[in-house]
């Protein structure tokens, strides 16, 4: 896999790119703000970024703009952000067109190195990847204010924060200690409290599922 890294502080980016390379992966730019990153992207046609959300200017969401961009100009490419902090609008703009290939994790992700590149690897082959955390904080607050999340069993809530996050059915049935028969018996049933219909493609499903809790 073809990887641009963009992230301001030297020392996290040459971890960065320690960790894809020992992982067999080809880091073909390693840059330190958003316009380089693009420049990068449009030179390199990587398969993936891995990119800051808050880097030179202004120290904002420089990284985010840009990956959105990335997104629309270069579809083709799959993008993952890296924050310190939980924020819903960020997974909610990633996840806005609804077309899989982007995650956003915690940069304290990183540390767990074979989940890491799990996630990388899962959202280059289309798929979504969303930190635990901010999960959490989703599901959380859709359950507070949704009442068809609010009316899901305990379990239920469980299996769709695992869904949301990205895991495959075997996954989150090693992950609970369940047989994935239940685990697809309780997948069923939150769509159908969701009112949110069956779908074999792993990433539209938790886009569907992500989705309807950004209602709240």
């Amino acid at each position: 896999m073809r990887v641009v890294i963009a992230e301001d502080e030297v020392l996290i980016r040459r971890g960065l790119e320690l960790v894809l390379q020992e992982g067999g992966h080809d880091v073909v730019a390693a840059v330190g703000d958003a316009e380089q990153m693009t420049d990068a992207v449009a030179r390199e046609r990587p398969d993936l970024v891995v990119t800051d959300i808050r880097m030179p200017p202004t120290h904002t969401d420089e990284g985010l703009a840009a990956a959105l961009r990335i997104r629309r100009d270069h579809p083709g490419t799959a993008v993952v952000v890296l924050s310190q902090h939980v924020q819903r609008r960020y997974a909610k703009d990633l996840l806005a067109e609804g077309t899989g290939w982007v995650g956003y994790l915690l940069k304290q992700r990183i540390a767990d190195v074979g989940t890491f590149l799990d996630d990388l690897e899962r959202v280059a082959h289309g798929g979504t990847a969303l930190d635990p955390d901010v999960v959490a904080v989703m599901v959380g607050r859709a359950r507070h204010s949704e009442a068809a999340v609010s009316a899901l069993t305990a379990r239920q809530q469980e299996v769709l924060a695992l869904v949301a996050e990205g895991r495959s059915n075997a996954s989150i049935a090693a992950k609970l200690f369940l047989t994935e028969k239940a685990v697809v018996q309780h997948v069923s049933r939150i769509y159908d409290a969701l009112g949110l219909p069956p779908d074999a493609d792993a990433h539209r499903r938790v886009l569907a599922v992500i989705r309807y809790l950004n209602r709240s």
